[in-house]
Formats: structure tokens, C-alpha cells, sequence
């Protein structure tokens, strides 16, 4: 465990963006993180995961700590379910997958999304009608100031669409070590609700899909519609999708009746914030080195040596021109640091 002194980021976040750490140190255990907190009390701390989800405009003018701890195992189980604990620096993509590998169910519909699994609690990531909200237990998590542990529940996390409470009430103040899942060992529940998955496996002819089925056809999908950070510079999706009040939301959608929207609630709707982006006309433009992704407008790219300012830049007007067009405000889901 070493701490280096300007140290490039461009290989630890996942838009490839060219930006120096004052100083980086990779912890792989709970005693070395703890022992960098505290012969660094005094110094600006920056915690970084998988890098996934976050968009660097500047120098990291801090140490920046990587959660790198690895392990995953079986804590709990009983003939219906298993509660496994995985370790924050794990790959959240292959824990999905050797969660499959095991006939654990719960996971199968968020395969390929990006990041290390220490990282899904804070976004409350979700894809293809489920969120880590649905399996998750708890999380261990040290207070940066103290260096205490402490557990957080469902309850204590505060849950919502991509939030919770590490985005907001104690952002900056724990580090998650380590988040256990509650999943089915048999009885799995299947959801093939979002139709992409339904009519994949239709053209494969599954009538009965199993984990592997649904998590094959996830990846098929995101595949064909989101480019891979190791070849094109990317977060994922970039934009929440908008939730509105069904009050506002109807004129919007007299005045746009092909506007598409999933009713959540008896007050509120989400519009698709891709469909927003495609119809305003971004999708497959490009600034420079900066663009939208010609398969999949909710994604923003690096075709090479963007600047983070620079894709910040066009997410910007991306926002301007929806707000003009359709009266919709749409949100960063990346962190802007």
C-alpha cells in the first residue's frame, strides 16, 4: 500500500477522461483503509470505486482512496433463500454472474451494468424493472471522520429512483465496505415485464426462461444498444429519466401525444429520457470528441480526448433544448466532480 503523487485517473474512470489525482492509494482491506484514514485525517479525501459513474472535468485536487477489497461468500440460508455478502471492490457484472452460476435469482435483470458492487447502494442502480432496493439487506460502511463501522438496512438507506440516503443526508461521510443481497434459491421470480427482454427471448424461442435466459438476453440488449467503456468512453446512461406530476404532465402530452410515459403512481409519470433526447434530435451527434451515442441517446461519449468539461458541456445543452421543447427538466445521473 503505497500513496503516489500525481497519478493519472484516465484507467480509473470509465469515460477514459485524461485527469490527475494529487495523490491515489488502492486499500484491499478494511485494516489498510482504515490506516490510510487515519495517518491522513488532515488531507482531502476523494473515495473512488469502479469509476463508472462519474464524470471528472477537473484535477482530483485531494488523496483519492480506492476502494479495492475483494471477496464474495454464502452468510446465510435456508431452503428458499441465501444471503450472500459481496465485497465493495467486486466487479458488479461478475458478481451478477456467479450469482447465476450458483441458481441465486434476483440479480439476472441488472447483468452488464458497469461498476464494483460497493457503488450500487449509493445510485440504488436498476435496469429492466428491478433496483438493488428489491434484494438488498444491508451494508457495512466506515465513517470517514471516526473510523467506526456501522451497518445500514433497507430502511436506514432511504431508497428511491437512483438515490439514497449516501447521496444525500451523509454523502461524503461513509465508505461502503461491504453490501449482502437476499436472493431466491428456487421459486425464482422471473420478471420479463420490460419488453425488450420478452421479445428477445421470444426470438430465441424461451417459453420458460431460467436466470441464465434472462440474464443472457439483458446483456444481448445492452450490448446492441450501449458501446463498451474499454472501447468508447462512457458512463452508461447519463440522464435520469424525469418523473412528472400527472397535473403537469398533461398538457405536455396534449401538445406531444406520441410522447411516451409509464405511470408510477396515481400522481406521477416517468418519461423515457432517451426518447426526449432522440426526438430533440441529439442522438448519434457529435462535438468534437464529445457525442451521443448513435444506438442509445441517454449515452454520452468519449470518441477520444474529450474533456470532462467538454461532454459536461453537451449535457448541458442537452437539457436546455429538452426544457425549451417539451417543459420537462431532465437530471445528471453521473456524478459531476
Amino acid at each position: 500500500m503505497e500513496i503516489q503523487n500525481h497519478f493519472s485517473l484516465k484507467n480509473f474512470n470509465t469515460f477514459g477522461i485524461e485527469a490527475n489525482a494529487k495523490q491515489f492509494v488502492a486499500v484491499h482491506s478494511i485494516e489498510e483503509l482504515k490506516s490510510v484514514l487515519v495517518q491522513n485525517t488532515s488531507k482531502n479525501k476523494f473515495i473512488l470505486g469502479g469509476g463508472s459513474n462519474m464524470l471528472l472535468t477537473k484535477d482530483i485536487d485531494a488523496l483519492v482512496i480506492h476502494i479495492d477489497l475483494k471477496g464474495k461468500k454464502i452468510v446465510e440460508e435456508n431452503d428458499d433463500f441465501v444471503w450472500v455478502e459481496s465485497q465493495a471492490g467486486e466487479n458488479w457484472h461478475e458478481f451478477v454472474i456467479w450469482t447465476i452460476d450458483n441458481n441465486f435469482g434476483g440479480l439476472e435483470n441488472m447483468s452488464l451494468i458497469p461498476g464494483n458492487v460497493g457503488t450500487t447502494p449509493v445510485q440504488n442502480i436498476g435496469a429492466y424493472g428491478t433496483e438493488i432496493k428489491d434484494t438488498f439487506v444491508s451494508c457495512e460502511a466506515m465513517k470517514i471522520e471516526s473510523f467506526e463501522m456501522r451497518s445500514f438496512n433497507k430502511a436506514d438507506c432511504h431508497f428511491g429512483y437512483r438515490e439514497s440516503i449516501f447521496k444525500n443526508e451523509v454523502k461524503d461521510q461513509y465508505i461502503i465496505t461491504s453490501v449482502v443481497f437476499k436472493l431466491t434459491k428456487n421459486n425464482h421470480n422471473i420478471n420479463i415485464s420490460y419488453g425488450d427482454i420478452a421479445s428477445e427471448l421470444e426470438k430465441l424461442n424461451i417459453i420458460k426462461p431460467s436466470l441464465r435466459d434472462v440474464s443472457n438476453a439483458v446483456i444481448t440488449i445492452r450490448q446492441s444498444k450501449l458501446p463498451d467503456p474499454k472501447v468508447l468512453g462512457n458512463s452508461g446512461s447519463f440522464f435520469k429519466n424525469p418523473i412528472v406530476l400527472k397535473s403537469d404532465f398533461e398538457p405536455i402530452h396534449k401538445k406531444f401525444p406520441e410522447m411516451k410515459f409509464y405511470e408510477i403512481s396515481e400522481t406521477e409519470v416517468k418519461v423515457p429520457a432517451g426518447w426526449l433526447i432522440e426526438q430533440a434530435g441529439f442522438k448519434g451527434k457529435r462535438f468534437g470528441d464529445a457525442g451521443i451515442h448513435k444506438n442509445q441517446a441517454l449515452v454520452l461519449v468519449n470518441y477520444g480526448t474529450a474533456t470532462g468539461q467538454e461532454i459536461l458541456n453537451v449535457s448541458k445543452e442537452i437539457q436546455d433544448t429538452i426544457f425549451k421543447k417539451f417543459g420537462i427538466q431532465i437530471e445528471a445521473e453521473v456524478n459531476i466532480i
